[in-house]
C-alpha cells in the first residue's frame, strides 16, 4: 500500500520531526534545563543542535537518499566492508520499539483516565505503581498502542506515515502552545519562567555539555536507522540541508515548549524547585497529575496534556516500526501488511517482559536492572553511540565526506560544507566517545547526569 516516497517536502519534514519529537522532549529536556542552569542549558543545546546535531542528521538522511535502501542495505551499498554498521544500527529500533510501546501504553492509560473524568485517581501516590505492577492492564494498553502504530504503518509512506504526521504534528504544537499559555497566566508562574529562561552560568560544566549532547542525540532520533530509512523515501529534488534545518527548528521548538509547559507550572503549584529535578515516569505520571489537580480547570489541562503526549509518543513509535518494517520488506520481499503483522507480533512478544517487569517479573533483573531499563541501557547508552561513532569514522575516513556532499548538492549547493567536514571527522567522534563513557557510567550511578 502506498508509494515508497514522501509525496511532498513538508510531508518528509513533519514525519522526520514527528520521529524526533517524542517522550525525550517532554520528560527529559525540562529536567535537564532545570538542573543545568535554565538559559545556560538552552544556549548549550542550541549551539550543539546547529553544529553536531545538524551534521549527524544530514549524514544519515544523505546516506538513505543516496542508496535508496533500508538501514540493513545502505552501508553495504556504499562499501561492502562496512555492511555490519547497518546491521548494528538495525538492532537499535528492534530493541527500542517494544519497550517504547510499553511506555506508550502507560501514556494511553493516563489519557483514558483523564478523559473518563477520573483525574483525581491519578493524583494518588500509589496509582502509577499499582498500574505498572499489574498484569492485565499494562499488557492491554501496550497491545492497543502497538496496534494503533501498526495500522498507520500498514497504510504505507504516503497514506499512513505522512498523512498521520501531517495531522498529528500541527495539533501537537497547537495544544502545547495552549497549555503553555494557560500555565503562564497562573499567578506565580512568572517566577518559574525566569527560573527556566535566566542563564545561570555557575552551573556551566562538563556534565552540562555531556547531558546536552546526550539529549540532542536521542531527541533527534540519531543512530536508530530512522533518518536513513526516511532519507531513502526522500525525493532527489528536495534540499536536504534546508529540510534538516527545519526539522531541528521543529524539534528544538517542541523541546523548548515542553519546558515552558512543565517548569513554570510545576514550580508554581508544587512550590519547590526539587520537584523540577525529576525526569521520566516520575515527572510524567506522578508529579504532573498532582500539579493538574491544583490548577483551575486542571482536569481539562490534564486531558489536553496527555493527548499531546500520546501524539508525541505515537509519531515516534511510527518511525521506529517503519524502520523495522523497511528492513523486513527488503530482506523477505513480503508485502507491507504481512511485514507489519509479523513485526507487530514479534515486537509484542519482546515487549511483554518490559510490560511485566515491574509486576509478575519484578524478581528478574539483568545486571541489576529491570527488563525495560536494561533494554533502554543497551540501546541508548551502548549501541547508539557506537553506531554513530562507526558512521563518523566510515564517512570521514573511508567513504569520504565528499560523497555525502555530492548527494546534498543534488538539489542546491552545500552551504555549510567546511563546518560539516570538521564536525564529522574530528568533533563528533570525540563527543560520541564522551557520550558512550558518560552514558554507561551514569547508568550504573557512578556519575550523575
Amino acid at each position: 500500500m502506498g508509494d515508497k516516497k514522501f509525496s511532498s517536502k513538508i510531508g518528509f519534514i513533519l514525519s522526520a520531526a514527528g520521529s524526533a519529537v517524542g517522550l525525550g522532549n517532554l520528560w527529559r529536556f525540562p529536567y535537564l534545563a532545570a538542573k543545568y542552569g535554565g538559559g545556560t542549558f538552552l544556549l548549550i543545546y542550541l549551539i550543539l543542535t546547529v553544529t553536531f546535531g545538524f551534521s549527524m542528521m544530514l549524514t544519515e538522511i544523505a546516506i538513505g537518499r543516496k542508496t535508496g535502501k533500508s538501514i540493513l542495505g545502505a552501508y553495504g551499498a556504499l562499501n561492502k566492508k562496512f555492511k555490519f554498521i547497518g546491521y548494528l544500527s538495525g538492532l537499535v529500533p528492534v530493541i527500542i520499539f517494544p519497550y517504547y510501546c510499553v511506555i506508550g501504553g502507560w501514556v494511553l492509560k493516563y489519557m483514558a483516565t483523564f478523559i473518563a473524568g477520573e483525574s483525581e485517581k491519578a493524583v494518588s501516590a500509589d496509582y502509577f505503581t499499582g498500574f505498572i505492577t499489574g498484569t492485565a492492564q499494562p499488557v492491554a494498553f501496550l497491545f492497543v498502542f502497538l496496534a494503533a502504530t501498526a495500522v498507520i504503518v500498514a497504510f504505507g509512506v504516503q497514506k499512513g506515515i505522512e498523512k498521520a504526521n501531517k495531522l498529528l504534528m500541527p495539533i501537537l504544537v497547537v495544544m502545547m502552545v495552549l497549555v503553555a499559555v494557560y500555565g503562564l497566566t497562573v499567578p506565580g508562574a512568572l517566577e518559574g519562567l525566569v527560573y527556566y529562561l535566566k542563564p545561570d552560568f555557575g552551573k556551566f560544566s562538563f556534565n552540562a555539555v555531556a547531558a546536552a549532547v546526550g539529549q540532542l542525540f536521542y531527541s533527534l532520533s540519531l543512530a536508530m536507522g530512522i533518518m536513513v530509512t526516511y532519507g531513502s523515501y526522500m525525493k532527489k529534488e528536495d534540499n536536504i540541508e534546508t529540510c534538516v534545518k527545519q526539522i531541528e527548528i521543529f524539534d528544538t521548538g517542541v523541546a523548548f515548549l515542553a519546558g515552558l509547559v512543565i517548569i513554570p507550572t510545576v514550580f508554581t503549584f508544587n512550590g519547590d524547585k526539587q520537584s523540577l529535578l525529576t525526569s521520566g515516569p516520575s515527572l510524567m505520571f506522578i508529579t504532573l497529575p498532582k500539579v493538574f489537580s491544583n490548577m483551575r480547570l486542571g482536569w481539562l489541562v490534564g486531558i489536553v496534556f496527555f493527548i499531546l503526549v500520546f501524539f508525541a509518543a505515537l509519531t515516534s513509535s511510527i518511525s521506529l516500526m517503519e524502520t523495522i518494517v523497511a528492513m523486513v520488506e527488503e530482506k523477505t520481499g513480503w508485502k507491507r501488511v504481512t511485514a507489519c503483522i509479523v513485526t507487530g507480533l514479534f515486537s509484542f512478544a519482546l515487549a511483554l517482559p518490559s510490560a511485566l517487569g515491574f509486576g509478575a517479573l519484578s524478581g528478574v533483573n539483568i545486571i541489576g536492572m529491570s527488563f525495560l531499563d536494561f533494554f533502554d541501557f543497551i540501546s541508548n547508552s551502548v549501541l547508539m553511540p557506537i553506531v554513530a561513532l562507526l558512521m563518523c569514522i566510515f564517512v570521514g575516513y573511508f567513504l569520504k565526506t565528499s560523497a555525502i556532499a555530492e548527494e546534498i548538492s543534488e538539489s542546491e549547493s552545500f552551504k555549510r560544507r567546511k563546518l560539516y567536514d570538521v564536525i564529522i571527522k574530528y568533533v563528533a567522534p570525540v563527543f560520541l566517545v564522551i557520550i558512550l563513557i558518560t552514558s554507561i557510567l551514569s547508568s550504573f550511578k557512578i556519575i550523575s547526569l
